[in-house]
């Protein structure tokens, strides 16, 4: 659902809350004008160009104010009424929405009350309101009955009354009962007296009367504009027959024809959940054209027939895409969560989908079953590609699936007990098909000539039902069809020539659907070239759901009158609830060889390819339900166009694929495509050219989605210092392209090299574009995030704070862009320590989004963990794991528990219960990130090395050096070969490593490795980075467990004085290193030196993070441990007695600390009363 607001600006915003929970809206009833805004007008800022749409919008805007409500909700301007899969949804939510909405106003153009007085009374409007336009519209019956608060206004905007004060007026006027119009149940009133409200009311299009009661009669069902009053008053009245039924999915409609099969159909209906102990499965086998998806859907009708608890759904599965989308729909349709967001895992869907099918009775039927692994439309097999067919399956005993294929050994595999092989027909079953299709009886000489027509349609169902077809529609007589026959019959084995290969038998039927396909097309020519057209069309794209959208058509009404004939051939199966359309793959390969053999294959994919230029969407994220379900058609005709190199359209059609299947994070099939535009650009345009250019970088774009950092920057590199060349160093292609290089160097750790890029792109940005303009406020924050990462948080601030502020005035404090701004200054506060700062801008955002994106978005999902993180790091572990088990489990349900942002959020969690000392817990969910991670991204992902690290310090917490050591020597050689040697990651697990061999003993080995990171660290980082600092940090607690105290003091003073300076003296870090700093003392036995430091660092975290931090309570341990060397033993006690006391209220009794606490006390208090013995 969209829904509209003004922002702060008075920008007028449409967001989508699709797959998102709803705010309390507003909705807005009104008859339509000539001048409405459109969805359209709304993308294009020009909305305020049509006065009296603009009048309404404000009305409802400034109305919904008044009254509390931010959203409001108008019909014209909330629906794409150019995509039909879009207005359908819409048009069966509709009801809902009514009904859910806060308020209804309804805006009556033709009653006015500006000759009133200032308490109008019925006498001076209700004349006008009585004859008003309103009551007479089809649409208004359900904006009156559906919500329940109904307010009335006249063209002035002045209120007349509501639903409930008028209730009277309003029954007299509709003649709907009061009870109706008091909001109660419309399932109190019958059917029939429902569709009675509608007798007298009218539509401009003649289906609405008919779609207009759907919400009324509590049914659901997709909209066919084109098909006339009467057809679609027929499937409603299938649907209504339905209520009550157990919900299914059958895209097709039941075949009144069916004949024969009698015994076959016998056998399936008897195997049927057969199986007592797990899912029932049959196959259907037989060649193409043999009747096995009509066998097949007449068993789904008469089982849902047979049996209103059972539901059936019918899933297309011959490609993986298709298997797919049908779980998709089937997933709505059950209203599992997560279906409807454009962002959740497919997998997961399906998997979910898949345990909610195996809870009910269900008939799956898996039709077009042509290999036991299922792989992606439009791309080779491979062992990446394929997916095992029965992990789609249900497994219970309360499910029944059956298969359709062409192949007995893949029959046998998927159902070896319950195998039914189709072949043709008898003769005297194919002459009953043939006379159960045809009006009029056959006379003996008739059935003669029948008898023999069969013989030559080798009693192939699919070519009887189109030569029944073909004689119906055409008023020909049998013995007229096959005298035409025989010429058509002539031609077709003339241009069947690529069909004679493969099996003979397959061979055989493609020649008879030749040529009754060629006769067919002969009389519908004669009928509508345009219906011949659409033929050619879907013959040049792929067989199966053929959308609407890229048939060409003047009107809804040409284009559904050519369907209509092309529906009454018999060339093609419709599917209403997809608007789209399937045709037999013995038609689709016949058309294709008829196309080929006239020399117009290639002209009409060429159309097809022009058509899907036009109506595939941009990649908005939006769009994507729309790209994914076009993508079939477009690999399609892309595999099969000739003339590549001068072919724009077929660029264009590529690209837009690419960038698709990019979006879809299907890098490695965005790459194979990216390949072929570059070298096509290059080889027609020149490799200079903006385009090539534009195609180059895209490419780098998927080996940076790969992780191939190196590959990338090497084409970036080329392209940026083309554009330079070419296009000037100004020009906005060549500044993005530096930008994008700019990420590569990030991404490796290459942080000077990124930041003097990102300060040149800047630096022109603001010369040329203004400072305020969104691509300079973007590479300011791009640099602010490369300062960040160097620990220049500084200068980092300083820039957000200019990025945010800037938002703010130009975008409103609402925007996603200046909300994007928050987040990072509120990291870089995080990274100075400054969690309170962090925690109130995080709060503020968290909320923002919330309410706006709904609490399940992604961004506010990241925000919740950014935030969790911020009270882990104040010591709020209990905050932090509540919000970041919320995260886990909401990503989980949404995206899928394999998805990366679901597997981070499951580190975060596995971090907070490291830091409780919970490592058992914290191993569990590690161990599973890995494994997750190495399936889903590689062994050798970034990502999985940094999870491997995690777990690894996991097992150095619980002592388990030699578990810990082989994993850091792993992560780190990997890191070596794959990041480099030099990158913040590699260091950082050298480091790690370090660590290990430090509390082992072997510092020799750990002083080695930590040299040798100090010192690249100097180099790449600078002396003053974080990173840097706490190396030397480690280095000189190395030396200090080696008695070199005094190198360790030199090291620790330098590492303390430098964050003092480069963090300030209160920051976290600061403090961990006058820590350590008192602890060389310690060992010296300079006491009071230790005591001085300690007390210094105790009492700043008391003030700064609070008694209970651990932080505060380690300094507090150790303090009274300086205090009991020193032989002060009763401050000793006392100081530990408050440790102990503060640890079990942080901790529980049960934590390590804690039971550490206890211990010394116990011991102290032992010893001290020996001593005063």
């Amino acid at each position: 659902m969209w829904l509209l607001h003004f922002d702060t600006l008075d920008k007028l915003i449409l967001t989508d809350f699709r797959g998102k929970p709803i705010p309390p809206y507003a909705i807005l009833s009104h008859r339509w004008g000539d001048s409405e805004i459109l969805i359209e007008d709304i993308s294009n800022r020009n909305y305020e160009e049509k006065e009296e749409g603009c009048q309404k919008l404000r009305f409802c805007a400034e109305q919904a104010a008044q009254d509390g409500l931010q959203y409001f909700w108008i019909d014209t301007c909330c629906i794409d009424r150019w995509d039909n899969n879009e207005r359908s949804k819409a048009i069966n939510s509709m009801f809902q929405w009514y009904r859910n909405a806060a308020r209804c106003y309804v805006f009556l153009l033709d009653v006015s009350l500006s000759a009133t007085a200032d308490t109008p009374q019925h006498s001076d409007w209700e004349t006008s309101f009585r004859k008003s336009e309103w009551f007479t519209r089809g649409w208004t019956l359900q904006e009156l009955v559906a919500p329940v608060s109904v307010e009335f206004f006249s063209r002035e905007g002045e209120r007349i009354g509501d639903k409930a004060s008028l209730d009277r007026l309003l029954h007299d006027i509709t003649k709907i009962p009061l009870a109706a119009l008091r909001n109660c149940s419309l399932d109190q009133f019958s059917i029939s007296e429902r569709i009675r409200w509608a007798e007298n009311r009218r539509t401009t299009e003649e289906e609405d009367i008919v779609y207009c009661l759907l919400g009324v009669l509590g049914v659901a069902m997709p909209t066919t504009y084109g098909e006339g009053k009467e057809s679609a008053l027929r499937r409603l009245q299938a649907e209504v027959e339905e209520i009550g039924s157990a919900p299914s999915i059958i895209p097709f409609s039941r075949n009144q024809s069916f004949v024969g099969r009698e015994l076959h159909l016998a056998e399936l209906e008897a195997k049927l959940f057969s199986n007592k102990q797990t899912t029932t499965t049959l196959a259907i086998v037989g060649p193409s054209g043999t009747g096995k998806s009509q066998l097949a859907l007449e068993a789904a009708f008469r089982t849902k027939q047979n049996s209103r608890s059972c539901s059936v759904f019918w899933m297309d599965a011959s490609d993986r895409n298709s298997l797919y989308r049908s779980y998709t729909n089937v997933a709505q349709k059950l209203s599992i969560p997560g279906c409807d967001d454009d962002q959740a895992d497919i997998k997961q869907v399906v998997e979910r989908c898949v345990a909610t099918i195996s809870t009910r009775q269900c008939l799956l039927v898996l039709d077009n079953v042509e290999c036991a692994t299922i792989r992606p439309s439009g791309l080779p097999t491979t062992e990446a590609t394929s997916a095992d067919l029965t992990k789609f399956l249900p497994h219970s005993k309360s499910c029944s699936v059956i298969f359709t294929t062409t192949e007995s050994n893949i029959a046998e595999a998927l159902a070896p007990q319950n195998v039914v092989a189709l072949h043709e027909l008898t003769a005297d079953t194919a002459l009953r098909m043939l006379q159960s299709r045809l009006a009029a009886p056959f006379s003996n000489t008739e059935q003669q000539i029948a008898m023999h027509l069969l013989r030559e349609l080798l009693y192939l169902p699919l070519a009887i039902a189109q030569a029944a077809a073909c004689m119906n529609a055409s008023s020909m007589t049998v013995q007229q069809y096959q005298a035409q026959l025989d010429q058509h019959k002539d031609a077709a084995l003339s241009c069947s020539g690529e069909l004679t290969e493969g099996k003979q038998q397959e061979c055989v039927l493609r020649k008879t659907i030749a040529a009754t396909l060629s006769l067919s097309i002969s009389q519908a020519y004669n009928n509508d070239t345009v219906t011949v057209d659409y033929l050619f069309i879907a013959a040049c794209v792929d067989r199966k759901d053929i959308s609407l959208d890229i048939l060409e058509a003047a009107s809804p009404r040409t284009r559904e009158d050519a369907i209509k004939v092309l529906d009454k051939y018999a060339l093609v199966t419709r599917r209403p609830a997809e608007s789209a359309l399937d045709i037999h793959r013995l038609v689709h390969d016949a058309l294709r060889t008829r196309l080929q053999a006239q020399g117009q294959l290639q002209q009409w994919t060429q159309r097809a390819i022009v058509k899907l230029v036009e109506v595939f969407p941009n990649d908005d994220h939006n769009n994507r339900s729309k790209w994914r379900r076009l993508l079939p058609h477009a690999l399609f005709t892309l595999s099969h166009i000739q003339t590549k190199d001068s072919n724009k359209e077929r660029l264009d059609l590529a690209g837009k694929c690419a960038t698709s299947l990019y979006n879809d994070g299907r890098y490695k099939e965005a790459e194979e495509l990216q390949v072929q535009v570059m070298q096509t650009k290059k080889r027609v345009l020149g490799e200079e050219h903006p385009d090539t250019l534009d195609s180059t970088a895209k490419l780098a774009m998927t080996y940076r989605g790969q992780g191939r950092w190196g590959e990338a920057e090497e084409l970036q590199v080329k392209v940026m210092q083309t554009q330079k060349r070419v296009l000037g160093e100004e020009h906005p292609d060549t500044l993005n392209g530096m930008g994008n290089l700019a990420s590569t160097y990030w991404n490796q750790g290459r942080w000077k090299e990124a930041e003097e890029l990102e300060v040149q792109v800047m630096q022109t940005q603001k010369r040329v574009l203004g400072e305020e303009h969104p691509d300079t406020l973007i590479s300011i924050g791009n640099l602010a995030t490369t300062y960040s990462y160097q620990g220049r948080w500084k200068e980092a601030e300083e820039l957000e704070v200019q990025v945010a502020q800037a938002r703010k005035s130009v975008l409103g404090d609402e925007h996603p862009y200046t909300l994007a701004s928050m987040v990072n200054l509120a990291s870089t506060y995080w990274k100075q320590g400054r969690w309170g700062e962090a925690e109130e801008l995080q709060v503020q955002v968290m909320q923002i989004q919330k309410r706006v994106l709904g609490e399940e978005h992604l961004n506010t999902l990241n925000s919740m963990g950014n935030l969790a993180s911020t009270y882990r790091n104040q010591g709020r572990w209990k905050e932090a794991e509540e919000l970041q088990m919320k995260v886990m489990q909401t990503h989980q349900s949404v995206l899928g528990e394999e998805h990366p942002d679901t597997l981070n959020s499951m580190g975060n969690l596995a971090s907070t219960y490291s830091y409780q000392g919970r490592w058992k817990e914290a191993e569990e969910l590690e161990v599973q990130v890995v494994q997750a991670e190495k399936r889903v991204l590689g062994e050798e992902h970034p990502d999985t090395l940094i999870s491997v690290a995690n777990l690894a310090s996991t097992y150095r917490d619980q002592g388990r050096w030699g578990e810990a050591e082989e994993l850091q020597v792993k992560v780190m050689q990997t890191q070596k070969r794959v990041l480099g040697e030099e990158h913040p990651s590699t260091l950082n697990n050298m480091g790690n490593l370090a660590s290990t061999y430090s509390n082992q003993g072997r510092w020799k080995e750990a002083e080695e490795l930590e040299i040798q990171v100090i010192e690249t660290s100097l180099r790449v980082l600078g002396k003053e980075h974080l990173d840097t600092l706490n190396t030397m940090g480690n280095l000189a607690s190395t030396y200090r467990d080696q008695g070199r105290w005094k190198e360790a003091e030199e090291l620790q003073v330098q590492v303390m004085q430098t964050k003092k300076r480069v963090l300030g003296e209160e920051h976290s870090n600061t403090l961990n290193s006058m820590a350590n700093l008192v602890s060389t003392y310690r060992g010296q036995g300079r006491w009071k030196e230790a005591e001085e430091l300690e007390l210094q660092v105790m009492q700043t975290q008391t003030r700064v993070l609070g008694e209970g931090h651990p932080h505060t309570l380690i300094s507090m341990n150790n303090l009274a441990f300086t205090l009991q060397s020193q032989a002060r033993r009763e401050e000793a006690l006392a100081l530990m007695e408050t440790c102990f006391q503060l640890r079990r209220e942080v901790f529980g009794e049960k934590h390590h600390d804690t039971q550490s606490s206890l211990n010394t006390l116990n011991t102290w208090r032992a010893e001290y009363r020996d001593e005063n013995l």
